[in-house]
């Protein structure tokens, strides 16, 4: 049932007090629309935040850090198909403007190097010894029938490559199957997207050489475990580059390519593991240290300062959030490419040994080459870590000296000392807004690219075992593993239909009895609340305005708005 709710006249004024600044002359040399004369003070002054990409809390003020796009179709554009346009043809997509759920609706949300030749065995840089806890589960028993989700990866001869449970080689008739049925639609010039049976989804994503398939029985749509597997593709295409694919799956059809991927099973189940508690792979966004902007600043200058020839990017992470990122002017970063960073530096603990220095292929960047990547945390107890990415494979001397250079630098400066006080506090409490009843939020900067959101678990704040202070206290709904992952759920779920691929809501309100939650998606941002259920909708409509304001007023310290180039 579509309604538009009533705050939406609200929402709709907000977006007039935007539009109706008078006084200022408008940029549209590179083809879009900014404010020249009165841009910075329109965005400190304004009643109430802007709705339009560049204007919105968060926004960068000159340069941005990533490849950059309207919205997340246009994101993911080149690695998602749309089946329901492919089966309708020119069938018009309708947009609502928004939605509003009852309880009831949605119940399932309640519950629970250029490479190497063949043949040869690549050691990957902090590869874990022995073999996985769940590589050891029987595939015949109900222990591994009850996973929520399993993901299979095979070539186009059948041949396994990765299952996240079990063993491949017992899973290897099962694949065998699964060609067959890609091959079977396919030699009558169709392509098969997914399965539906019994409470399961199993959907089909066809990258040749390779077949991925998922299978769950979560309530995941077709169109987010085919991004999923997309996720898991790429990460194959990081360790090995896609023309070195093609090139041993060309001369031998039948290559087992588990040989050249020993060792690098664990990057793909970590991978996994962040799909399922990451709203950041969810909303193709980072998200940075909370940092004030002239400590971030010196931060980056230092970056900036401390370069090579070769270099490409600089990035400096603290855990799992980003503390700035310096790049090569007109080379852009792709979230994907970053997040597969993030993963290769979470899952390798050999990296806190020394200075390391791997080849890894940036997908969306170029999948026909390697970068090489010098990685290294700047001190053994510290979770700063550095990463910086080269074109020159010879170059790893070089680099190690940008680091020390950087090091030295930074330890002359006051930012240090105000790095390491904000490394004690990554996160922040909710209670900072002001907002007794909002319980959670998601807030997304499409412009930067970043996004900033209420506390997480303890155990997502770093991927790395060394000892973390404790995130601010999550509302008692969602402490815990589990509890946090049903949160993803909700927001997952709201995602799914901010971003319908027929009928995609620019609002909605959800109300039910353990939270309510409101999405809201502009050309600008989107956002994501959970609020008591004790709230109403008008509290619901009336605190978005604050919280906007909130995060304005804040926007130095959590975004990174003056990123720089080399």
């Amino acid at each position: 049932m579509l309604s538009v709710p009533a705050g939406h006249a609200h929402i709709a004024g907000m977006a007039a007090d935007v539009h109706n600044k008078g006084g200022a002359t408008w940029d549209t040399a590179k083809g879009g629309l900014a404010a020249v004369e009165r841009m910075r003070s329109d965005r400190s002054d304004s009643p109430t935040p802007g709705l339009v990409e560049g204007t919105e809390p968060g926004a960068g003020q000159e340069h941005t850090m990533f490849v950059h796009a309207q919205s997340f179709e246009d994101l993911t554009a080149d690695s998602e198909s749309n089946p329901d346009a492919e089966l309708t043809g020119n069938r018009r997509s309708a947009v609502g403007d928004s939605e509003e759920v009852q309880e009831g609706q949605g119940a399932e949300l309640q519950g629970g190097s250029t490479g190497n030749e063949a043949g040869e065995q690549k050691q990957w840089a902090g590869q874990q010894r022995g073999p996985r806890p769940a590589r050891e589960e029987d595939v015949t028993g109900e222990a591994w029938r009850a996973h929520r989700k399993h993901v299979f990866v095979l070539s186009e001869a059948g041949k396994p490559i990765y299952t996240r449970y079990g063993t491949e080689e017992a899973l290897s008739t099962i694949m065998g199957v699964m060609m067959a049925l890609v091959s079977f639609v396919e030699a009558e010039k169709n392509i098969i997207r997914s399965i539906h049976a019994d409470g399961y989804r199993v959907v089909f994503l066809h990258k040749s050489p390779l077949v991925l398939v998922g299978v769950s029985r979560s309530s995941q749509s077709e169109r987010e475990l085919s991004r999923e597997l997309q996720y898991v593709y790429y990460q194959i295409v990081s360790l090995l580059t896609l023309t070195q694919l093609d090139h041993v799956f060309r001369h031998k059809q039948n290559y087992d390519l588990r040989r050249l991927l020993a060792g690098s099973e664990h990057l793909t189940d970590n991978l996994l593991r962040m799909l399922e508690y990451d709203p950041g792979l969810l909303l193709n966004a980072v998200t940075s240290l909370p940092l004030a902007s002239v400590a971030r600043d010196a931060l980056s200058a230092g970056l900036q300062a401390a370069r090579a020839k070769s270099l490409v990017f600089s990035i400096l992470l603290a855990g799992s959030r980003l503390v700035t990122l310096v790049r090569k002017k007109d080379q852009y970063l792709h979230h994907m490419d970053l997040h597969l960073l993030f993963n290769l530096v979470g899952s390798s603990s050999s990296f806190r040994e020394g200075e390391g220095w791997t080849p890894i292929c940036l997908p969306k960047f170029n999948t026909a080459g390697f970068f090489h990547a010098h990685i290294s945390y700047l001190e053994p107890a510290s979770n700063l870590c550095l990463i910086l990415v080269s074109t020159d494979r010879e170059d790893f001397f070089n680099l190690s000296d940008c680091r020390r250079h950087f090091l030295e630098r930074l330890r002359r400066r006051s930012a240090y000392k105000a790095l390491q006080e904000a490394l004690h506090s990554p996160t922040y409490p909710v209670s900072q807004v002001g907002i007794p009843e909002l319980w959670h939020f998601v807030y997304k900067s499409k412009s930067s690219g970043l996004y900033t959101s209420g506390p997480v678990p303890s155990f997502l704040t770093v991927f790395s075992p060394v000892p973390v202070p404790p995130s601010p206290e999550l509302p008692v709904p969602y402490q815990g593993e589990e509890e946090h992952e049903r949160l993803i759920r909700l927001y997952r779920y709201l995602h799914s239909c901010l971003h319908h691929p027929t009928r995609p809501l620019r609002s909605m309100y959800r109300s039910g009895n353990t939270e309510n939650l409101f999405a809201w998606a502009t050309s600008g941002f989107e956002l994501y609340l959970c609020f008591s259920p004790l709230g109403t909708k008008a509290l619901a409509m009336s605190a978005v305005t604050k919280l906007l304001k909130w995060i304005r007023k804040e926007e130095d310290r959590l975004f990174i708005l003056n990123p720089l180039t080399y």
